[in-house]
């Protein structure tokens, strides 16, 4: 949705209006179907529906939402051409749909044709179709990797990571007078972490960039198109089709001489030495799938693992750089955060098991994850069967959408919520459980059923990665910064409008 601002507005404007004239003119012919009572919403196009708004009003989506959520209210509806939008922004909402309702609203919509392909058909556990193909990924990820036994097998990893972190950070500071940048540092060590987890052999700096660098492209390519919203705009968009397959065929390539790595160092005990003991690809290799009698194809395990390692790098990496932000922004909550670690550590290197029992630290992490959850939206559910919620009806293709803001900066349930204020968690008069089970108040992982598998690591690594910096350095704003620009930009993720740089000063 945040790519639509960027068409060329007389070019849409030209076709939305004499495709919309004749298709409504057909459409007219048709059998009228069963009136549905759908939330409101604004006016529309006949067939376009919203999409002319939204294209040009000029903003992202995440902007369109937010400036019309106050006039529309918790629930309503957007009509992107051939697909109907609900859009949810209250917690009260988000409870009846994840949790009273969850098993109904625990589906997902129909895929777009691009992203048909580099899902292997809806093969991954964030896209399937709630039943036995979601339930077997699902259950392989959560139990066969993401189990607190199976994280703790990756502590060398992480421990190898950190220390390369920090010697980038050094390093870099060094040739630019303490001048580092944020982003682009996190989402390296973290990339390096999940693709160790992942595949399980040794990659050198140029393999893991240029992995990376195909992984972009496949974020990139993804990205929604007009003719996502309406089809019959398809033969205009032959060469974005061609390039798609180009760059799934160029991730296929790039991938699946690692997983034959892996598959040959499994067969042959011994033969790798700097092999792992374990990876996610170990599990996937004879995955049994609810319903099917095969084992994923290479393409799939190739799907299966760019989920595993897109899933958990930018998201982990962004809220990396919206913490150091926060910490340079408020310079006392950065030096509690270090007495923390010094009176928890000592001088000795800061360690997992350690985050575990730092207050101050966790209640930053929670407070960050309010503030500013990785995406505006959670993935996008969708109704088993014809359902309501807050009294309305939800069509079955319907993209049922969570807006995350409103919920986690709302004043009914949270005091002074546009303030970054860790003591919220400590004081004890305010607290929230980000999984949903005790109650709604921020979703920045999703709840119910669908809820984000990955949590668990997330908070692992990013609780690490923030201890460590801090204790290693001491942060600030270049000299020519005053304040810092909070403005945000939607990009794989819910980035820094201006990217970070900051100041690093090593500690006594």
């Amino acid at each position: 949705m945040a790519s639509l601002s960027s068409y060329d507005h007389l070019f849409f404007t030209a076709s939305a209006f004499i495709i919309s004239a004749f298709i409504f003119l057909l459409s007219r012919k048709s059998t009228k179907s069963k009136f549905l009572n759908l939330p409101p919403g604004p006016p529309g196009w006949p067939v376009v529906g919203n999409l002319f708004q939204v294209a040009r009003s000029g903003k992202h989506f995440f902007q369109y939402v937010r400036d019309i959520q106050p006039k529309y209210g918790p629930i309503f509806t957007l009509k992107m051409g051939t697909r109907t939008l609900i859009i949810v922004s209250s917690a009260e909402l988000v409870h009846e749909a994840l949790i009273e309702k969850g098993q109904i609203f625990a589906s997902r919509p129909r895929e777009t044709p691009t992203r048909t392909i580099f899902s292997s058909d809806k093969f991954t556990v964030n896209s399937s179709v709630y039943g036995p193909v979601w339930r077997s990924l699902r259950r392989n990820m959560v139990q066969g990797m993401l189990s607190a036994t199976r994280l703790r097998e990756f502590r060398n990893v992480r421990d190898s990571a950190m220390d390369r972190l920090i010697d980038r950070l050094r390093s870099e500071a060094e040739s630019t007078r303490g001048v580092v940048w944020v982003l682009k540092n996190a989402r390296f060590a973290v990339f390096c972490i999940l693709l160790s987890m992942c595949f399980g052999v040794e990659m050198g700096k140029e393999t893991i960039e240029r992995i990376d660098e195909v992984m972009k492209k496949v974020l990139i390519t993804v990205n929604p198109r007009l003719d996502d919203f309406l089809p019959i705009l398809s033969p205009l968009f032959s060469k974005q089709r061609k390039r798609a397959m180009e760059v799934r065929e160029e991730q296929v390539q790039t991938l699946v001489p690692f997983i034959e790595m892996r598959r040959t160092a499994l067969k042959n005990p011994g033969s790798d030495k700097t092999a792992a003991s374990f990876s996610y690809l170990d599990t996937l290799f004879d995955l049994k799938i609810e319903g099917r009698k095969s084992s994923p194809t290479d393409g799939e395990l190739v799907t299966l693992c760019s989920e595993f390692i897109n899933g958990g790098t930018d998201t982990t990496a962004t809220a990396i750089e919206w913490a150091i932000a926060r910490l340079i922004e408020n310079p006392e909550i950065q030096s509690e955060l270090y007495a923390e670690i010094k009176s928890t550590v000592g001088d000795r290197r800061v360690d997992e098991k350690d985050v575990e029992k730092m207050k101050y630290l966790n209640a930053i992490i929670k407070e960050l994850l309010r503030k500013h959850p990785p995406t505006y939206f959670s993935l996008t559910h969708a109704a088993i069967e014809p359902a309501t919620l807050g009294g309305y009806d939800i069509p079955l293709d319907a993209n049922v959408d969570f807006f995350l803001p409103t919920i986690s900066e709302d004043p009914k349930a949270w005091s002074e919520p546009e303030k970054f204020n860790p003591d919220r968690f400590i004081s004890g008069k305010e607290e929230a459980d980000i999984t949903g089970v005790t109650g709604v108040k921020m979703i920045p992982f999703g709840v119910g059923r669908r809820i984000c598998p990955g949590l668990s690591m997330a908070t692992v690594h990013v609780n690490l990665m923030l201890a460590r910096m801090v204790q290693e350095f001491e942060w600030s704003a270049l000299p020519t910064q005053r304040k810092l620009d909070f403005s945000e930009k939607l990009e794989f993720t819910v980035v820094m409008k201006n990217t970070l740089q900051a100041v690093i000063k090593p500690r006594a």
